[in-house]
């Protein structure tokens, strides 16, 4: 597995795209709400529309995709095209679809991020067979089926959440200790 480590406020400034807000804040969770399949369904019909056959898998990932588990109301989505690298071939469909190119990060993946353009929703681009799509996607299933491993998940989070943050990303950042011990079980042979 190779989850990406905590970065500096360089690191993700070198990243952006589109200038963020500094949120200099706690991190808003929500309870879990059922309507977040419907956004994401909906946001899977304006990508597939968008792009067509260049979307070769198409996943709602992250906390919102887990029942039960407490979330920034914010739809993480997972898109795998042919090259994430080429961005001729996906980036102009998107953004005529309303999505804004936020995030690119050459050294990790080919890693895009687009926010969504009426939802609050990441979209994370990566090349077909990327490793991180398939850990994400595991991450999500093993929690959606193990009880404890949600719950610390979640406990962690709120812990976390409500330290004031400069960057979300430090936020996503701080919990990579928890991500990596989760996902030590997830990737166990006899994982549930």
């Amino acid at each position: 597995m190779s989850q990406q480590q905590p970065r500096s406020d360089e690191e993700i400034a070198a990243a952006i795209v589109v200038a963020t807000e500094v949120l200099d804040a706690p991190i808003e969770l929500a309870e879990h709400d059922p309507a977040w399949s419907a956004l994401y369904e909906r946001e899977e019909a304006r990508i597939r529309a968008a792009l067509g056959d260049r979307v070769l898998l198409l996943e709602h990932v992250g906390s919102t995709a887990v029942p039960e588990l407490a979330a920034k109301p914010r739809i993480d989505i997972v898109l795998a095209v042919a090259d994430s690298a080429d961005e001729q071939q996906y980036v102009p469909l998107l953004e005529a679809a309303g999505y804004v190119l936020r995030v690119r990060e050459p050294d990790w993946y080919e890693h895009r991020v687009f926010k969504g353009p009426d939802t609050d929703v990441n979209l994370h681009v990566f090349s077909a067979g990327c490793a991180e799509i398939a850990r994400m996607i595991r991450f999500r299933d093993y929690l959606r089926e193990n009880e404890t491993d949600r719950l610390l998940y979640e406990r962690t989070k709120r812990e976390l959440a409500r330290r004031t943050w400069r960057y979300t990303q430090h936020y996503a950042d701080a919990k990579t200790d928890v991500v990596v011990e989760i996902m030590r079980r997830a990737e166990a042979p006899d994982a549930t």
